[in-house]
């Protein structure tokens, strides 16, 4: 991960979108920073809940196996919030170091893993709760279709809509990142 596009990227861009590479590294950078705020205050929020889950008078009634459920998906939760605030403190470190090149190439990497560890902490809060509320088996059905649907949506979908190009609705063939 160097953060260099190869040289028919930056062809394609100049070409398509009338653009430099710096124009499109802010451009990238730009749309990355406004991904990161949209993920963030929620994933924030849903770690501060979970921070004080131990403190509740029930807490102290789960099993062994459901502590063991909370606290890897407060650890996850805790991981993610850092990927996903990460590139705010290297924008700093960077800033007038004519490194942008290098902050979208690490800020999207932090994106996807923070994304990743996201999308664990959704799946261990869908097992809490069923768990807690349910129980053992409902916590596994209910967690993989979680998994399930995060798969698709996250991974699966966006993976097919890379390969291909919709034109006024119909696939038209491959196309370049």
């Amino acid at each position: 991960m160097n953060g260099h596009a190869p040289a028919d990227d930056d062809e394609w861009y100049a070409s398509a979108r009338n653009e430099t590479r710096t124009e499109r590294l802010d451009r990238n950078w730009s749309s990355l920073l406004q991904e990161l705020r949209v993920v963030q205050t929620g994933v924030q929020v849903l770690t501060g809940f979970l921070l004080t889950l131990p403190f509740q008078s029930r807490f102290d009634s789960l099993e062994t196996w459901e502590k063991l459920i909370y606290l890897t998906t407060v650890v996850s939760s805790i991981a993610a919030t850092a990927f996903l605030v990460a590139p705010v403190g290297m924008h700093r470190l960077l800033f007038r170091r004519h490194r942008l090149d290098q902050l979208v190439a690490t800020a999207h990497f932090c994106a996807i893993v923070g994304l990743l560890l996201l999308g664990l902490t959704l799946i261990g809060v869908v097992a809490l709760i069923f768990a807690t509320v349910v129980g053992p088996v409902a916590a596994v059905v209910f967690a993989a279709c979680v998994a399930a649907l995060l798969t698709a949506f996250w991974l699966v979908i966006p993976l097919i809509a890379r390969k291909r190009r919709i034109v006024t609705g119909r696939i038209t063939g491959l196309r370049p990142d």
